[in-house]
């Protein structure tokens, strides 16, 4: 009886906290649509900003927010697949070497954003003579959601049957043969789940962003431009703009409906992907 009534509490403590997440999702969506739909419109999304960011639209930042997030996933997803590879199957034989990859990637992982925009300002602005620049700004993003991309990825190959490899040995198939024919092709899933939580990381990011692409509103000419993100506007307006709340929420809720769509259309594709391996 005491058994089951610990059972039954600790299943109402359970429920209680998962509502408490749905509640404060719910809350912080609510207030966006409250105060941002009024300012949403096509012109929002088409033309360029004016008087500040009070008025026009964000043309130019979601252009070079696209910019800067496509060169963080171009710098990072290879990178991290290839890292992801080494601690999961080839750094095997290699305690010590893996080891010392992991324990960077999880102290990078810890590291707050401001020493990344920091970093990216030394390296990139200065010593590679990028200057705030939307190269800049995306290659400092990549630096940051390495880690995520790497250990979403890493998981997912290790959670590949063991029988994969023992079946690609058995058939006297090479390392390589194995690795891409059958272990990364199981493992899709995590490579895509990895991508879109880096690309989530990477466009809610603000403080690296101010010190490495700057905050220019017009449209970028080249990658050596500088561009202000979605974020760096949301949080401009927000805070140096008199009378640039509206517009800030409406920007807040482009951003937020922007993410929900990429992890929409990431979970279609990687069940499509699944769908047809599991016919072939």
């Amino acid at each position: 009886m005491i058994e089951r009534s610990a059972d039954r509490i600790a299943g109402w403590i359970a429920a209680a906290c998962a509502l408490s997440v749905l509640g404060l999702f719910g809350w912080l969506i609510a207030d966006l649509v409250g105060r941002g739909v009024t300012h949403l419109s096509w012109d929002l999304l088409t033309s360029e900003p004016m008087d500040a960011g009070r008025a026009g639209g964000i043309a130019p930042i979601l252009g070079s927010t696209g910019l800067i997030l496509a060169i963080a996933l171009v710098s990072a997803a290879p990178l991290g697949l290839a890292t992801a590879l080494f601690l999961a199957e080839i750094g095997r034989r290699h305690g010590r070497a893996r080891r010392w990859v992991g324990g960077s990637l999880d102290l990078l992982a810890a590291v707050p954003s401001i020493a990344f925009g920091l970093f990216g300002n030394a390296l990139f602005c200065r010593w590679l003579g990028m200057g705030f620049s939307i190269l800049s700004g995306g290659l400092t993003l990549g630096c940051m959601i390495l880690p995520w991309i790497t250990r979403t990825v890493e998981q997912h190959l290790r959670s590949v049957p063991e029988s994969y490899r023992l079946g690609g040995a058995a058939l006297a198939l090479s390392q390589s043969t194995i690795l891409w024919r059958l272990i990364v092709p199981s493992a899709r899933r995590g490579l895509v789940v990895g991508v879109v939580l880096g690309l989530a990381r990477a466009a809610a990011e603000t403080a690296a962003l101010i010190f490495t692409s700057g905050s220019v509103m017009r449209w970028p000419s080249s990658l050596f431009d500088s561009g202000r993100s979605v974020s760096v506007h949301i949080y401009e307006v927000a805070l140096n703009v008199p009378g640039g709340g509206g517009a800030a929420y409406a920007s807040a809720l482009v951003l937020l409906v922007s993410l929900i769509v990429i992890q929409s259309l990431a979970s279609v594709l990687t069940e499509h992907w699944l769908g047809r391996g599991e016919s072939a």
